[in-house]
């Protein structure tokens, strides 16, 4: 092959691979931004913690807002839903849900906080809560799910392991006859009720200088091999 043609197939390739690293820089920046919104919004309704009702988490047009929530109702008597692979400061475990039926408005998952798993694995019991209870948090999108592979939800005893919470398959598999709420209520930590939790909205997920970093480290690719290809193409040939 002539240097000509060597060049021209070299620049095609450097410029697909420029291409590819460019748009997986601006993924990663879109990433962080979404995420910085998503972190400013959170802390500004936990600052101001203006109460709303429950019922709120029905609300399709805040689907992917937040609402500091209070209110009456009860824990639907269905098993517990544990959420697999869910990490807290190192260790491994599970993040536990309940249907909570509201004294006004529809059906809406409750996060009652994180319990360990040993290394067999056994799944924790979980208690059913009694009686009405007066329950408070933040409403807030359910965890990302990421690449959604299979049902997410299958049998485990008496409950439920998800791998992902989709409050329509969740709502399908456990015989629920009406949709449950898009959003869940996440229980203000200072409950006595449920398992070590907090607010925190990444615990399992990159936080935005993760993403800003990551960012970065696509951009310094596309620019070494462009800095690569002009190098190659403008050194003197050997005689």
């Amino acid at each position: 092959m002539s240097r000509r043609g060597t060049l021209l197939f070299g620049w095609m390739l450097a410029l697909a691979a420029i291409a590819l690293f460019a748009n997986l820089g601006l993924w990663q920046g879109r990433r962080a931004v979404e995420k910085q919104a998503m972190l400013d919004a959170a802390a500004a309704v936990l600052n101001e913690r203006t109460p709303r009702p429950l019922a709120a988490a029905d609300d399709p047009t805040r689907s992917r807002d937040y609402d500091w929530a209070v209110g009456l109702g009860r824990f639907d008597r269905r098993g517990a839903l544990l959420l697999d692979n869910q990490q807290r400061n190192g260790r491994a475990g599970v993040r536990v849900y309940r249907i909570f039926v509201p004294a006004q408005g529809g059906p809406m998952l409750v996060d009652l906080g994180w319990l360990p798993l040993g290394g067999d694995r056994k799944l924790p019991a979980i208690p059913q809560p009694e009686g009405e209870l007066a329950l408070r948090g933040l409403l807030a999108p359910p965890p990302s799910t990421g690449l959604a592979l299979g049902p997410g939800i299958g049998r485990e005893g008496e409950g439920w392991l998800l791998t992902r919470v989709d409050p329509k398959a969740i709502a399908e598999a456990t015989g629920l006859s009406v949709p449950l709420a898009p959003r869940v209520l996440r229980l203000d930590p200072a409950l006595e009720l449920g398992y070590e939790r907090d607010l925190e909205l990444l615990a399992n997920t990159l936080p935005p200088d993760k993403h800003r970093g990551y960012s970065l480290q696509w951009f310094a690719l596309a620019l070494a091999v462009l800095a690569t290809a002009l190098i190659l193409t403008f050194r003197p040939q050997r005689r």
